[in-house]
């Protein structure tokens, strides 16, 4: 709804109803208070709203001063509040002064001018027209915010609560961001539960009163909240996940630690590596743990899978035949058979390489050419596969390259010459241009058995999307990073290497008096292809464990099981539907 989303959904009430930038002392206010308050509009019926024209006028005209706004990226804010001749005469001489006040409080942003400069600006900005225009009251609101002014952020809020019925989701994140960072931390909790009222709250206003209440110790109603955001589909960030164990050390208590073992479970089940710097908070807690005898090392993983700390043989990342089987009959019916799949190729086209491929089966390595190509931006594309063949066939292995028509036309990156070189290292299966080959890429693979790898930059995370259940999509990503071979430029830069596939799986995993948890150097906000080869051995000691290590087991297997469960019900929930039934009444 995309007029819902825009300024437009602050609707004025009445501009003399309340003094513009009251003075009146924040003792005066009620901080419980807190009515009217929204977050993404888009969650709110549309009926609900009723724009006025000037309103749907105001949002085109921001459309096309948003145009305009880059021109004045330069300009620079006084030093100290002025009066009002003065902005007159600065406004009176700026290019466009219809969005000047706007322009100027953006450059008070970056500059982070104070307060008192940008308070004079909307003081004589109120006496000129008789109020202030929403969106230049949200700029003020952000400076407000970056400077940590509780006062003033409050404020703003009482004059925004009057005179709009509804605010737009910028406004309430940087409310609650603003009030969840000051002692005031508890009027956030109050305009979280006014938006919960109407829609499902921002990741923002969730994760800011989380982090409040953890500064705060109550840990309880920090899980609460989190729990809450889980359970309506809000993904965390590493951010305030983090946060649970930086603020809980040295707190004891089963509840909590069961809390925190949940996220290294919700880590695990989401292929989710913490940075190190989150790896640090994870050590930390688990050895401030009272009488809990923990001990986290830093290590990397033998090749075996051995860990060399405490001896450990990490889960194998191979699946089983029942396993492997399952997951080949789904992905090939739910996703390359998918109704997805004929969108990228045709039928005539994927039928052709089918029948090329089950002539030439099995492979050992599957490649996606294309993806390959582009390694190295400086090398012909042609010369980046080139290596990457030459490299993966130096053990005699068979590989199939999924290439493009246009691979085979003569071009500056694609020397006719060194493809028939590279034809006779490997099979080639030439798609349409147009085509996508992760589908070509899955079912070769697939069909040449477990020992077969694959060789991409890609995620493939539609792919695993296009699974209906939890566990076969972690059974996809298990096979992912047990077949997914990682390469790179070499440190010369002259050739391409290749990092096996790994004989253990790369996610969180525990025995109850053991964690091994993967780990990377620096903060990844999107998922990779690339697993990591640090790891944290966290081990408690056997003889002062008073069965914590039994009960973490326990508590972890029941988690799993409860997901195995819930999964069961919705296949047989969906093949009641089929029949007419109701899972409920049988």
């Amino acid at each position: 709804m995309a007029a819902a989303r825009s300024v437009s959904t602050a609707l004025p009430v009445d501009p003399k109803e309340t003094d513009v930038l009251s003075t009146k002392k924040r003792s005066e206010i009620d901080c419980r208070e807190g009515k009217g308050w929204d977050e993404e509009t888009k969650e709110i019926p549309e009926a609900k709203f009723h724009f006025s024209s000037s309103v749907g006028a105001a949002k085109k005209w921001s459309m096309s001063r948003a145009q305009s706004r880059h021109r004045f990226s330069n300009v620079q804010p006084p030093e100290k509040p002025l009066q009002a001749e003065e902005w007159n005469k600065l406004r009176e001489d700026f290019q466009l002064p219809e969005i000047f006040e706007e322009v100027m409080l953006n450059s008070m942003i970056r500059c982070n001018s104070p307060i008192d400069v940008a308070k004079s600006l909307l003081t004589h900005l109120a006496k000129r027209n008789g109020d202030i225009a929403y969106n230049v009251l949200v700029k003020y609101l952000t400076l407000c915010v970056q400077q940590g002014q509780v006062s003033e952020i409050c404020d703003v809020y009482d004059i925004m609560k009057v005179r709009f019925k509804i605010l737009e989701g910028g406004a309430y994140n940087l409310l609650i961001k603003g009030l969840s960072n000051s002692d005031q931390w508890r009027m956030a909790l109050t305009l979280l539960e006014e938006i919960k009222r109407i829609m499902i709250p921002s990741r923002t206003c969730y994760e800011s009163c989380i982090k409040a209440a953890s500064r705060h110790q109550e840990m309880k109603l920090a899980f609460e909240l989190y729990n809450e955001m889980m359970a309506k589909g809000v993904v965390p960030t590493l951010d305030v996940l983090q946060s649970f164990f930086h603020f809980s050390r040295g707190i004891n208590g089963a509840e909590l630690q069961k809390e925190l073992f949940g996220i290294l479970l919700y880590l695990r089940e989401n292929q989710i590596y913490p940075h190190k710097t989150f790896m640090r908070s994870i050590k930390l807690w688990f050895e401030s743990i009272p009488g809990g005898s923990w001990r986290g090392r830093l290590t990397k993983i033998k090749d075996s899978g051995q860990c060399p700390v405490c001896n450990h043989q990490l889960e194998d990342s191979n699946l089983t035949e029942e396993e492997y089987s399952n997951l080949s009959e789904r992905i090939i019916r739910d996703v390359i058979y998918g109704t997805d799949t004929f969108r990228k190729t045709s039928p005539k086209e994927f039928e052709a390489f089918q029948t090329f491929v089950e002539s030439r089966l099995p492979f050992d390595i599957v490649i996606d050419g294309l993806n390959v190509s582009h390694i190295k931006s400086r090398k012909m594309q042609c010369e980046n596969l080139f290596d990457a063949v030459n490299c993966l066939a130096k053990e005699n292995a068979r590989l199939l390259v999924l290439g493009r028509k246009h691979m085979l036309m003569n071009s500056s990156n694609w020397k006719r010459e060194i493809m028939k070189e590279m034809q006779n290292k490997a099979d080639f299966f030439f798609a349409e241009n147009i085509s996508e080959d992760d589908a070509f890429l899955l079912y070769a693979t697939l069909r040449s058995g477990k020992h077969c790898k694959f060789v991409t930059r890609d995620f493939l995370r539609d792919h695993k999307a296009c699974l209906s259940d939890s566990v076969t999509r972690h059974l996809f990503r298990k096979w992912q990073r047990g077949h997914q071979m990682v390469f790179f430029p070499s440190a010369e830069g002259r050739s391409i290497d290749f990092l096996p596939a790994f004989r253990y799986d790369c996610v969180v995993q525990t025995t109850g008096d053991t964690w091994h948890i993967p780990y990377k150097d620096v903060f990844e906000e999107k998922y990779s292809y690339q697993v990591p080869r640090k790891w944290l051995c966290i081990q408690q000691k056997r003889t002062q464990q008073n069965n914590n290590g039994i009960k973490c087991e326990l508590f972890i297997y029941t988690e799993m099981y409860k997901l195995y469960i819930e999964d069961i019900k919705q296949d047989l929930q969906s093949a009641f539907r089929i029949c007419g039934a109701d899972l409920a009444r049988v």
